[in-house]
């Protein structure tokens, strides 16, 4: 028997079975609300009075929350990106028909002070859902409740050398009758031996080849989420181990194992992936990661089997360890990456981490790591953003010329139709991860199907 509780937090937000009939129903209650009562205020000057006054309440409500959107999105860059149009919208209607439901109470008489208490939690719960279409964050409500909903993986113990690692891998992979058909996501705690950096507990997926009883040697694939953000997030709302199963299931199994670690300590707090007062988030995720996956895990120490991948403030770490770090990474799909790292403006971003000097700040940032380190041997790079979201597209652009121009193997591609958001990161994933894959799985070292 279906379990209702867990049918409530597994259904799927984006549905339009689901979407539908609740934009109906905020739209009929607030138009109910707004409008004189059939019987008696059709007639009444008095009651289209009242009924102005609503509408002018109203349309008072969504201003203020444009207001609210250009402040917090525009003015203050609490986000670092640009609210879209379709988010303002819903955002100006939240407000609105919040508005309309004060009004109604005020105004009304028994029937409408009761659609106007309805319509209050329609005016939060169906906006919202508006917005998370948008940006394809939270699929279901499990993802918005639980910040990492992956039991524990078993691997041994968390800070001792695993001899797997260094068993010789067979040239070619036959796979086992026992192997599973999918790969498994778990969370493991990697300890912050050299870096000290107060890093939450890293989302990890195995293919199916690496759950064998004698797995091959599998390349890396270190994950980055934006920020705000947490490690499950390239689960939750990228759809990563589904994009890999599917990737095992045409390779006999085999496909990289993904490590998804913190760059960023809690949701809010962007590191820019350097090492500073804020945190040793770059050695963190390119000595303590490593030290941890290559001791556990079955993988090939030549950094051409090791790549990264990334979303918004995510992303630009990847772009910075891809170029900053020649010798640990030889690959990476970046998601709408930034062009330099930053928290809210230059000046703020160097006085954060780059003890107030720009032109440290400069130097950081992934075109200029790349000028510094090329030219580059056997390196690749994928960039990506949404066809809408020009800002992040003329940036993939600039930094991809950056890469050519070092050296580095570059594609640039756009998700059309969508902005800054997951919607892209699952294009991304679908279109794009393949191909890293097929590049890391190809370094020497690595299991050939």
């Amino acid at each position: 028997m279906l379990d209702p509780f867990h049918w409530v937090m597994g259904t799927r937000l984006q549905v339009p079975t689901k979407l539908v009939p609740a934009d109906v129903l905020f739209g009929v209650t607030a138009v109910v609300v707004l409008l004189p009562a059939l019987r008696t205020g059709l007639r009444s000057s008095a009651a289209w009075r009242r009924t102005g006054v609503r509408a002018a309440v109203a349309v008072g409500g969504a201003l203020l929350g444009l207001l609210a959107c250009w402040v917090v999105g525009d003015l203050f860059n609490a986000f670092d990106v640009h609210l879209t149009d379709v988010t303002r919208m819903w955002v100006a209607m939240a407000f609105a028909g919040l508005a309309l439901a004060v009004a109604g109470l005020v105004q009304g008489g028994r029937g409408r002070r009761v659609l106007a208490g309805v319509l209050v939690p329609l005016a939060l719960l169906v906006p919202a859902l508006g917005v998370n279409v948008d940006y394809a964050a939270y699929p279901t409500l499990n993802a918005l409740v639980q910040t990492n909903p992956f039991p524990a993986l078993d691997l041994g113990s968390e800070s001792s050398v695993d001899a797997v690692a260094d068993r010789p891998a067979s040239e070619h992979w036959t796979p086992p009758a026992t192997m599973p058909t999918a790969g498994r996501v778990g969370t493991v705690r990697i300890p912050r031996t050299r870096s000290g950096f107060p890093a939450r507990p890293a989302v990890v997926y195995l293919p199916p080849a690496a759950l064998t009883d004698d797995p091959p040697v599998l390349p890396v694939v270190v994950s980055l989420s934006g920020q705000p953000g947490s490690p499950s997030d390239m689960f939750t709302a990228g759809g990563i181990a589904g994009v890999l199963d599917a990737y095992a299931a045409a390779h006999h199994g085999l496909a990289p194992i993904v490590v998804s670690a913190d760059q960023l300590a809690v949701p809010g707090h962007n590191t820019m992936c350097v090492d500073s007062s804020i945190g040793n988030a770059a050695t963190y995720i390119t000595q303590d990661v490593p030290a941890w996956v290559t001791a556990h895990l079955r993988v090939p120490t030549d950094r051409r089997g090791w790549g990264l991948v990334g979303f918004s403030q995510g992303a630009t770490c990847a772009t910075q360890f891809l170029s900053g770090y020649p010798d640990r990474f030889g690959a990476a799909l970046a998601v709408s990456s930034e062009l330099h790292p930053v928290d809210r403006s230059p000046q703020n971003s160097a006085d954060e981490a780059f003890g107030g000097s720009l032109a440290r700040w400069r130097a950081a940032a992934p075109s200029a790591l790349m000028a510094a380190n090329a030219p580059y041997q056997d390196t690749r790079l994928w960039l990506t953003a949404g066809s809408t979201d020009h800002e992040f597209t003329e940036s993939a652009k600039r930094i991809g010329a950056a890469a050519r121009r070092a050296g580095i193997h570059t594609a640039v591609a756009s998700a059309p139709g969508s902005g800054h958001d997951w919607n892209t990161v699952q294009w991304s994933l679908a279109n794009e991860l393949p191909h890293e894959a097929d590049a890391l799985l190809g370094a020497p070292g690595v299991v050939q199907p």
